[in-house]
């Protein structure tokens, strides 16, 4: 039997691994779809110009655990694939934020387009090394829990010190996270740890999306002009 098969006690096929990960990047392709658009409405409606940080980081909390909570609780059924395309849209509404921010830098487009293309080649770069070693990498799994912890309570009270040197250890700390975090969940699915592509898709979304700020983040306080 394929070595890919994963197989019950009493011999029922379970899931096919490659099959598992090629709908994982298919559904991930199709998300950005949904994060374009809910971006481009925000910024087109100007959504996020009025509203406090603090008011701001509660409605990207609640809305988007709100929405993890509905894809993760409907992942076996179709209802799960819609739950996870409105789940985009609103990131990408929440995404608006920043590139509100970076767009009015003078060299704002090309900090988004260096931000899009670092996130690219990072995510091939891991996705490649998670499919092709033969190195386990399931030992970083409670690390990266520990660090993504530090990482949300720093930024929480960054919101009340808005200290430019203390955003930028954040971004920097969350952009090696992300991208171990890419490694480690490419390799679960590989692995056959995840079987579900619903879930695969939303864990490698949210490293992506987390990854692309983080670095948008970078460079805008480290290149940006003014």
């Amino acid at each position: 039997m394929d070595k890919y098969v994963r197989v019950s006690a009493d011999g029922v096929v379970l899931e096919n691994r490659p099959r598992v990960l090629r709908n994982t990047y298919l559904l991930l392709a199709i998300s950005m779809v949904p994060t374009v658009l809910g971006a481009w409405l925000a910024l087109q409606l100007n959504l996020f110009a009025t509203m406090s940080p603090m008011v701001s980081t509660i409605v990207f909390l609640v809305g988007a655990f709100g929405l993890m909570f509905m894809v993760e609780k409907n992942r076996n059924s179709a209802a799960g694939v819609g739950f996870l395309l409105l789940f985009t849209f609103f990131m990408g509404m929440m995404l608006s934020r920043i590139l509100a921010v970076v767009l009015h830098m003078s060299n704002g487009a090309d900090i988004i387009s260096m931000a899009f293309g670092g996130t690219a080649i990072i995510f091939g770069a891991m996705a490649a090394l998670a499919s092709s070693t033969k190195r386990d990498f399931s030992f970083l799994g409670k690390t990266l829990f520990m660090g993504l912890i530090v990482v949300i309570l720093a930024s929480l009270a960054n919101i009340f010190f808005a200290m430019p040197a203390l955003t930028l250890a954040i971004s920097v700390a969350a952009a090696v996270i992300f991208s171990l975090f890419i490694l480690f969940d490419v390799q679960r699915i590989v692995n056959g740890g995840e079987t579900n592509y619903i879930s695969a898709t939303l864990a490698l979304y949210l490293d992506i999306y987390n990854l692309f700020t983080s670095l948008l983040q970078i460079l805008g306080i480290v290149g940006g002009d003014d």
